[in-house]
């Protein structure tokens, strides 16, 4: 299954790779040793989010950050963007390396994949972390269009659930969009750096790279579907939130037995690269 090319920026201490799982092809960085721990990136970002933290992880772990379905260098298939077969693509990943067992953890989208991968493969998780906000549930039916004094106006999540228009809006535009979701979500927008926003902006003018991302956001209302038919999580369980803590909480609550909550006061959305060396340390002592 072919992807557009694209330049990918170098990581020292670590190789890029790619893998033909569940139907479709996954790009995915690795490096480090010990036990294997996934990273999976959000929305408008890819696996680049991670570059400050995969260093001092990778001391300690086997480290790695996959571009799931639709982002990045992976590919862009016409459909499977319910974090259900996308946490399948994971899985599968997983196996094809030849782990039994992993930790994973993931930001905004991929916290949404994670806690799925989590959900449906318990038997292949060993500790589950995730940021910024959670998996799709009642709480986003509840979101308000209009803006509402003193919540977070996310109006990104019903431009994404319009077809084909984004694509033609955003067409060579895509760096428009980047730094307005910055700016509006960050506390420090110089935390993310033009080489980073660059990056991101390649990755999403790719063809179908916009098409793709609006179908993790399409896809929320199957995603609810299928949470409900869930078990409670019974393993240990970091749940971690900034700007939108509040919305972590009330996502979790109930569907997990073992959970320990962390909130980065005065930090943005993008606590990866808004606050690296807290999020590495909150890691580390998870993960032991």
């Amino acid at each position: 299954m072919s992807t557009t090319p694209i330049t990918e920026p170098a990581l020292e201490g670590f190789a890029h790779h790619y893998a033909d799982v569940n139907g479709t092809r996954l790009h995915y960085v690795t490096g480090g040793q010990g036990e294997p721990l996934v990273l999976l990136p959000g929305w408008p970002q890819t696996w680049w989010q991670f570059h400050q933290v995969m260093p001092a992880l990778a001391e300690h772990y086997q480290v790695i950050a996959v571009d799931y379905r639709g982002m990045g260098a992976s590919a862009k298939p016409a459909d499977g963007y319910d974090k259900k077969t996308m946490a399948r693509d994971i899985f599968e990943l997983v196996r094809h390396l030849g782990h039994e067992k992993v930790n994973i953890a993931g930001e905004d989208i991929g916290a949404m994949v994670a806690y799925a991968f989590a959900a449906n493969h318990p038997e292949a998780t060993n500790k589950l972390a995730f940021w910024e906000v959670g998996h799709p549930g009642e709480v986003f039916n509840d979101l308000r269009m209009m803006p509402q004094p003193g919540q977070p106006h996310l109006w990104w999540f019903a431009f994404n659930q319009v077809d084909d228009l984004p694509e033609k809006l955003l067409a060579g535009r895509y760096r428009l969009l980047l730094d307005h979701i910055i700016s509006l979500e960050t506390l420090d927008p110089h935390a993310i750096d033009e080489t980073s926003r660059d990056i991101y902006a390649a990755a999403y003018e790719q063809p179908g790279a916009v098409r793709a991302s609006n179908a993790w956001y399409q896809t929320f209302g199957q995603d609810i579907e299928d949470a409900r038919t869930y078990d409670q999580l019974t393993m240990p369980v970091l749940a971690m939130g900034g700007l939108n803590f509040a919305f972590v909480p009330a996502l979790l609550d109930g569907k997990a037995s073992d959970v320990r909550y962390v909130e980065f006061k005065g930090a943005g959305h993008f606590l990866s690269q808004e606050r690296p060396e807290d999020l590495t340390r909150e890691l580390r002592q998870f993960f032991g």
